[in-house]
């Protein structure tokens, strides 16, 4: 099911009408008042909420040179002044109600948008999942042993790593909101790279404790600002399908590690030093270049991204995304988040049960992808070995990636497309819990690949808090408090395999199968709390006269979600 903001009022109404001309595409151009109103486009209707329905629809063709431009609130004289952009939103000086393009055009500058913008938020992700991840690959050249930890501290870094992480981002996204994401993002990578290479000077559990916690202190927040950012230039519909290649990114990062690592940590002897000191030297270096590029290369907005675009296509930009969602003008990219917002944002008991999912979605499949590279040591496998074994794992894991993805706006069903992990998951643990010393190294590599390939929903999840969120100030702290959640459960998982339970963490896996489990119970029961939150705006809403839905939509105090004629994303 898909977000929907209904209309107040009919675009048009014949008694107003001067005259109706029909041009030779069928579009019609009304002139209202002596006014000359162009055509819109034909509306691009969204899937429905029952995938097995759709499997045989045919994707709807359109002509390029057709209007591209889809109906809006802003079509109508009382709903355009109430959703009207204020004079201090940054863009307001390109926004024209009565503005048109092609589908030609609109495709032409969103393939423009995805090289300008959405490349190098990839990039940037790549470099952050680099810097932060490369431990895996250190622990496959003796880095425990080499500082004298345990699993239990390797446990306890990762725990301060998500704590860090997870205080840090609130206050990451109200300093990037008073700044502007194009500044603090990169400021933000500058600070971490630094971190991240200082780890090849590491001399005990001390420095490798501070170095985790400092590190996601730094991080915490990167995510949450670029999905803030990415909002700026893409619709709802568009948004869940580039967060998916966002997080692409990561996989990418996992693949490029892992070949890195098998040939850096070769240097191991080199200067006398071990091969994972190189590998967070080189590699935190290599960050610090995105980081200082990022300057220039991440733009403060559409209408401010130093003339790659012109007007003409800044228009487009601007009147596209707010046809799409006009809360988007609510704010100035360069606005600051009062206490009251975000108590307010905080207590919108409408997203908690994204929360809830953000929080548990992980933690079936997290224990198994963080012993990846231990789990592959301990059978046998070397240095070398367990780096390029990981790989298999990280290419399902991209391609499941996708396809959740395409099947969320495909079928426009987030929870059939989130529970799509836990079904995965739970079926594969059941086998890693009859595992026992006897049972072939290779059949526990086919069955920990397979669930470290999980199909990683996370960026489905991160799009629909924004969706459901339905306001830049409410979506600025929605995203904040769900990576919150994310990182919380992380903190939890980190803990679940225990030294005392190793090899095979029976006790570990049969917490998984639990929590699998109660995980899919929750997202059948988000399904039916929106459906019934729809359902209750929807009577409401057709029990009223069309002079009574007007009144509303001009006079209401209802903000956000909140508004009876806002339908939520499940």
């Amino acid at each position: 099911m898909s977000t929907t903001l209904l209309s107040g009022k009919p675009a048009l109404k014949h008694e107003e009408t001067d005259s109706i001309s029909t041009d030779e595409k069928g579009s019609s151009t009304v002139s209202v008042s002596d006014v000359k109103i162009p055509p819109l486009g034909a509306p691009v209707e969204e899937a429905g909420s029952n995938p097995f329905t759709q499997i045989f629809q045919k994707k709807t063709k359109v002509e390029l040179d057709a209007i591209a431009t889809q109906p809006s609130v802003f079509d109508d004289p009382v709903s355009l002044e109430v959703y009207r952009p204020p004079p201090q939103y940054e863009n307001t000086h390109r926004f024209d109600p009565l503005a048109r393009w092609t589908w030609g055009e609109e495709n032409s500058v969103v393939r423009k948008i995805d090289i300008r913008i959405m490349i190098w938020a990839a990039v940037m992700f790549f470099a952050m999942d680099m810097d932060r991840s490369n431990i895996s690959q250190a622990n496959s050249d003796n880095f425990l042993k080499d500082l004298g930890l345990t699993t239990n501290d390797f446990n306890l870094g990762n725990t301060l790593f998500r704590v860090s992480f997870l205080i840090a981002e609130l206050p990451s996204q109200l300093i990037s909101k008073r700044i502007g994401p194009d500044v603090w993002v990169p400021c933000q990578m500058v600070l971490w790279s630094a971190i991240s290479l200082s780890q090849f000077w590491l001399s005990g559990r001390k420095s490798f404790l501070a170095c985790r916690f400092l590190l996601g202190f730094m991080q915490g927040g990167f995510i949450p600002d670029i999905v803030l950012y990415l909002s700026y230039f893409y619709t709802k519909r568009e948004l869940p399908i580039r967060m998916a290649y966002f997080w692409l990114s990561n996989y990418v990062a996992d693949i490029v590690s892992a070949f890195l690592g098998a040939g850096i940590l070769k240097m191991r002897g080199v200067g006398g030093r071990a091969g994972w000191r190189y590998l967070f030297l080189l590699e935190g270096c290599l960050t610090l270049l995105v980081g200082f590029a990022s300057f220039y290369l991440m733009p403060a907005g559409p209408t401010q991204t130093r003339g790659w675009f012109n007007e003409r296509e800044q228009v487009i930009m601007v009147n596209r995304v707010l046809r799409d969602d006009p809360t988007k003008s609510d704010m100035h990219n360069r606005e600051g988040l009062s206490i009251k917002m975000i108590w307010d944002s905080a207590c919108d008991w409408r997203l908690w049960p994204i929360y809830a999912l953000g929080l548990v979605h992980m933690m079936p499949v997290g224990p198994p992808q963080v012993y990846l590279t231990l789990s592959l040591r301990n059978l046998g496998f070397n240095t070398t070995e367990t780096n390029l074994l990981t790989i298999p794992s990280v290419v399902i894991g991209a391609a499941m990636l996708l396809f959740t993805a395409y099947f969320s706006e495909k079928f426009q069903s987030r929870v059939a497309a989130t529970m799509i992990l836990q079904v995965w998951a739970l079926p594969l643990l059941v086998a890693m819990y009859t595992f026992n010393a006897q049972t072939s190294q290779w059949v526990y590599f086919a069955v920990v690949t397979l669930v470290t390939g999980f199909p990683y929903v996370h960026p489905i999840q991160v799009a629909w808090a924004s969706r459901n969120s339905y306001s830049v100030k409410t979506r600025t702290v929605s995203a904040s408090i769900y990576n919150m959640c994310v990182q919380a459960g992380a903190v939890i998982y980190a803990n679940i395999y225990r030294k005392d339970d190793a090899p095979l963490y029976k006790r570990g896996n049969k917490t998984l199968i639990a929590i699998a489990s109660m995980n899919i119970v929750l997202y059948i029961g988000t399904h039916f709390f929106y459906k019934y939150l729809n359902h209750r705006r929807d009577k409401v809403w057709n029990s009223w006269t069309q002079d009574e839905r007007e009144k509303y939509v001009e006079n209401t105090t209802d903000v956000g979600n909140q508004r009876l004629d806002f339908r939520f994303a499940y």
